[in-house]
Formats: C-alpha cells, sequence, structure tokens
C-alpha cells in the first residue's frame, strides 16, 4: 500500500471531504490522525476507519485558535502526509460582509493553515520528504459574486502552496492544492440549499455536482508517490466549470 508506514494529518476530516481523505488514506495504509472540532463526530471517522481494518486517533482542534493550533501540532508529532482540509467558509455579497466573519474565515483558511504548516513542515524538510496538500476553491480562482472574503482566503492558501513548493523542494517536500467546484457536502448544501446547489451543478460540463470521494481522490492522488514530480500546483476538481471561461457567468 502506497502510504504503508506513513502518518496523514487530515484537518477538519470530521465529515465531507476531508472524512473522505481521511478513509481514502487509512484504506490505503496510512495511519491517519483525524482533526476537528468536533469530537463526536470526530470518533465517528476513526470507528469508521477502523471497522475497515485501518488505524487512526482524533485529536480535537479549532484552526481559528493559534493556541488549538499549537496543541495539535505538538500531539500530531512528525507526519509524512499533511492535508490542510479544514476552513470556515460563510459566503457574504461584499456590501453584506461582516467583521466577525471576515476575521474567521482570515483566522482559520489563512492564519491557521500557515501556522500550522510551519509548525510541521520543518520535520519534514530534515528528514527529505513529505507531502503537503491543502484544500482551497475555484472561487479563489475565477470571481463568483458572493465569495469576495472566503475566495481571496483560499487564494492565500494558493500562493502559500507556490512559495512553499519553492521554498521547500530542494529538501525533498512536496506542496500542491486541490480546488474544489460545486461539491456536494452536508454543509454546503445546507448553506446554499439543496435545491439551487442541485441548479448550480446542472451547469457545469459534466452535468452534476461533484461528490466528497472524488475531491478526496484527488488530494490522496497528489499526496502519493504517483504524484512524485508535481509540486507548486493548484488542481481545479471542478466537472469542468473552470474550463467554461465567460460561459459560466
Amino acid at each position: 500500500m502506497e502510504f504503508e508506514n506513513q502518518t496523514a494529518l487530515v484537518t477538519g476530516s470530521t465529515s465531507g471531504i476531508g472524512r473522505e481523505t481521511a478513509l481514502l488514506l487509512a484504506q490505503k495504509g496510512a495511519f491517519v490522525i483525524v482533526s476537528g472540532r468536533n469530537a463526536a463526530k470526530g470518533a465517528e471517522t476513526v470507528a469508521a476507519i477502523e471497522a475497515a481494518g485501518g488505524k487512526a486517533r482524533f485529536v480535537a482542534a479549532d484552526l481559528s485558535d493559534l493556541d488549538s493550533v499549537r496543541h495539535l501540532a505538538e500531539e500530531a508529532g512528525e507526519v509524512d502526509v499533511l492535508v490542510n482540509n479544514a476552513g470556515a467558509y460563510p459566503f457574504a455579497p461584499a456590501l453584506e460582509q461582516g467583521l466577525d466573519t471576515f476575521e474567521t474565515l482570515m483566522q482559520t483558511n489563512v492564519r491557521g493553515t500557515f501556522f500550522l504548516t510551519q509548525a510541521l513542515v520543518g520535520k519534514m524538510a530534515a528528514k527529505g520528504s513529505g507531502s503537503v496538500v491543502s484544500t482551497t476553491t475555484i472561487a479563489g480562482l475565477a470571481g463568483m459574486a458572493g465569495t469576495s472574503v472566503y475566495g481571496a482566503s483560499k487564494a492565500a492558501v494558493d500562493s502559500f502552496t507556490r512559495a512553499w513548493a519553492v521554498e521547500f523542494g530542494s529538501r525533498g517536500v512536496r506542496f500542491n492544492a486541490v480546488a474544489p467546484g460545486h461539491t456536494n457536502t452536508d454543509n454546503v448544501a445546507d448553506m446554499v440549499g439543496q435545491e439551487d446547489f442541485e441548479a448550480l451543478g446542472a451547469r457545469v460540463p459534466l452535468g452534476r455536482l461533484g461528490a466528497a470521494r472524488e475531491i478526496a481522490e484527488a488530494i490522496v492522488f497528489l499526496a502519493s508517490p504517483r504524484a512524485a514530480y508535481i509540486t507548486g500546483v493548484t488542481l481545479p476538481v471542478d466537472g469542468g466549470f473552470m474550463a467554461l471561461g465567460l460561459a459560466a457567468e
């Protein structure tokens, strides 16, 4: 198995894309550190991994809180794979964007991601190997109404990814990002409304919403040895939505 004898930390892995990523990494041999704010859901993810024959443990963490970020890094110790999946994403039109939500988005998506990676990547570089994959969004690659702050926070992570790829490439650590398109997760469907979300999915070239497992497959590929010569890339996994260009409007 391609992740045998490796440890993978997946933030935000109590539901959605993160949960599917944790399950898939465990299936492929990794010991998975499941992390998120909800301990009950974290226990469910660990139980699902163990029921399938994998190994995992849960560490509670809130990426908007730097003390929690430090605790997570200490608990994780040395990891081979880091998946920066945790994120806040309340959408809002620019004229309705409040300060509290703005700060939550930046503290979680930008600051939390940066300082967790900073705390772990030194050990990867010291041993000369490691892979970091961050979950961003197509809203950070294209203008999408109502997502200015959310998209900007994830675009910052895309920028981190490119800079880190250059900074750590000679030390054997790869950095990539996956930018999901319209993906059918409970949290987003609840926020947008399932019917409206399905209508958005019908507009993409593949004619449907993506599944969390499909995004997880891309994340795990980029983390794996199969992607050994890929670094500094943000891969849209969006059913072809970005290919629409102006036709997406």
